[in-house]
């Protein structure tokens, strides 16, 4: 049996109502919750490219091009998560001021880090990022919403490799 679909928001300048099959309640809470992510993405992003630049000692090599492969992923990442955000039909944010506000990831050092020691912080930054997307995925799941799950389970993987692998390089 066909289900009815959620009551369309209005249309602003003329443009027909959303009706995508998801309620306006529902788009918002999942757009709330994609800012999130895209603000964790986003930040552990400016992280790695930061970390990438300043890296140093018997290591560089390795960790200068593992991380060139991550921030390069993580920066492809954050299109399609603030496109989804736009699919829904709110504003992406895309200020320093408001990924700061939204962000569970926290923001690069100051002063650069040890190798070692940046390991350890994006490993935590990858850990974080997954839990923003798992906390996210009932709320998709329950609107019915195959794009973002699906979206959703993307970065996970991602997340959850990343940090598997930056987390066997600590082990001794």
């Amino acid at each position: 049996m066909a289900k009815t679909p959620p009551k369309a928001s209005a249309g602003r300048n003329g443009a027909p109502p959303i009706n995508i099959g998801i309620g306006e309640k529902d788009r918002a809470a999942i757009a709330k919750g994609l800012s999130h992510l895209l603000a964790d993405t986003y930040t552990l992003y400016l992280t790695t490219h930061n970390f990438h630049w300043n890296v140093t000692g018997p290591m560089f090599n390795t960790l200068h091009v593992m991380f060139m492969t991550q921030y390069t992923e993580l920066w492809a990442a954050v299109d399609p998560i603030a496109e989804r955000i736009r699919s829904l039909g709110h504003p992406a944010p895309g200020s320093y001021a408001q990924f700061s506000k939204l962000a569970s990831v926290p923001d690069v050092p100051t002063t650069p880090p040890k190798a070692l020691e940046m390991v350890r912080i994006l490993v935590k930054g990858h850990e974080a990022v997954a839990r923003t997307a798992r906390e996210l995925f009932p709320v998709a799941d329950k609107a019915d919403d195959q794009p973002t799950a699906d979206l959703l389970t993307q970065r996970l993987t991602v997340h959850e490799q990343t940090a598997w692998m930056l987390r066997s390089l600590l082990e001794e």
